[in-house]
């Protein structure tokens, strides 16, 4: 069969190559890959960056953890079946293991002896069959179709979601309006969220060209551009989707009292620059500000995210998808192009 492989810390060592299939050993469930969804963690390993490490005893990765697959063989008592559509989660606890990896926390790994399917020393979903255990599926309504690729993104917002909701609840008022910075496929999913939170909910980008400022519209968003200090939100929520290091200094100061701010973005510049760390010290604590990082999702996140597409629009899904590319085209796929949003590679090409 046919995989995408790389050697991790080697720019330019991507290629799509035929592999043996997967052993029975890596999984009782043997997956049909159908969709792969190409994110910029994919990009930094390719570029040989600080992602990405091979299985034990071996050079190359098979790349790739935002999956989209259909059910080949099943065993008795999974719950799945032949035809099911289904996603891989992507983190598996370490081996120790440590409290939260022991409680099917592994999202919360305290000791970073996790592993990653496609990042972190476990063959990824860039292959057209895989194998998996059936803890680690998630089952999808079939009616999610191809969207379904959106998951694994999807659950890390379902969990930056529900961390911020737990926050919310140390005081009696509740929140109304939501900033989500960056309108990237992890930006206009917290905005989908949001909205369906029932919460007024602002978008603000570097660009106002392509399709994103009508997604936003079409959620019944608003869509911004410039300083976030000149838009004029004053939010209760903010999602941070960009890892802007300027832009994350400055959240406190638009925040409203008790805001709950919520970093999703890794900056991936080397300016560190200069922040008014005073200021920002005296905004936190003068405003009961809570400001926090997430990273990764747990089994419950991936569900939660498959209820939140379920009952999205299955049209503005649609259009978040914006370009296809086949196997041999993974390289191609992973610059972006002018209107992109999110790439995915169909496997079956």
């Amino acid at each position: 069969m046919k995989a995408i492989t790389v050697i991790p810390g080697q720019a330019g060592s991507v290629r799509v190559e035929e592999v043996r299939g997967p052993e029975p050993g890596e999984g009782q469930v043997l997956v049909q890959g159908l969709l792969l969804g190409i994110c910029g963690t994919d990009v930094e390993i390719v570029e040989g960056l600080e992602h990405g490490a091979p299985p034990p005893g071996r050079e190359r990765l098979v790349i790739g953890h935002e999956s989209l697959g259909r059910v080949l063989e099943a065993p008795a008592g999974s719950g799945l079946a032949e035809g099911d559509l289904v996603v891989g989660i992507v983190r598996r606890p370490d081996p120790v293991p440590c409290e939260p990896c022991a409680h099917e926390e592994w999202d919360f790994c305290r000791n970073g002896r996790f592993t990653e399917r496609g990042i972190k020393e476990r063959d990824g979903y860039g292959a057209q069959r895989w194998r998996i255990e059936p803890e680690y599926v998630v089952r999808l309504d079939s009616g999610v179709g191809d969207r379904g690729v959106l998951l694994e993104p999807a659950s890390i917002l379902a969990k930056a979601w529900e961390q911020t909701d737990r926050f919310l609840t140390r005081t009696s008022w509740r929140p109304r309006v939501a900033l989500v910075t960056g309108a990237g496929p992890i930006g206009l999913l917290a905005a989908l969220m949001g909205v369906q939170r029932g919460m007024e909910v602002h978008v603000l980008d570097v660009a106002d060209g392509g399709p994103k400022p009508q997604l936003v519209a079409d959620l019944g968003g608003v869509f911004h551009t410039g300083d976030v200090t000149g838009i004029g939100v004053e939010p209760d929520v903010v999602m941070e989707c960009t890892g802007h290091g300027p832009l994350v200094f400055a959240l406190p100061e638009v925040a409203t009292p008790d805001a709950v701010i919520c970093l999703t973005g890794i900056s991936s510049g080397s300016d560190l620059g200069e922040a008014p760390l005073e200021l920002i010290n005296r905004e936190l604590v003068l405003k009961n500000t809570v400001i926090f990082g997430t990273v990764n999702a747990a089994r419950r996140h991936y569900q939660q995210a498959a209820a939140d597409l379920a009952k999205a629009d299955q049209d503005w899904l649609d259009r978040l998808i914006t370009r296809r590319v086949p196997m041999e085209e993974f390289d191609a796929g992973l610059r972006k192009e002018p209107g992109d949003i999110k790439v995915v590679v169909d496997l079956t090409l």
